[in-house]
């Protein structure tokens, strides 16, 4: 097999590119969307449904302390996590 790109390579590459490209955007976005409604609650406490809790731990759990560690998270990773 030769070093260069073959033309289904290409095909393959170039959209893979663009949909992560797309999907940092969006997430970049909703990060910072986090981070206004964070800013908006000002040491309000939320109150959330047993269900609201059951589906932001599951999630959680998927990525782990270091990343929720990273992010402007609603609810501390300890209450995520525990």
């Amino acid at each position: 097999m030769s070093n260069f790109i073959q033309p289904f390579h290409l095909l393959v590459i170039a959209p893979a590119g663009w949909l992560n490209r797309q999907q940092q955007v969006v997430i970049d976005y909703l990060i910072e969307e986090n981070r206004v409604l964070k800013d908006q609650l000002e040491g309000q406490q939320l109150r959330f449904t047993d269900e609201q809790r059951v589906r932001l731990a599951v999630k959680a759990k998927v990525l782990g302390r270091q990343v929720l560690d990273d992010l402007e998270t609603l609810v501390t990773p300890d209450t995520l996590l525990a």
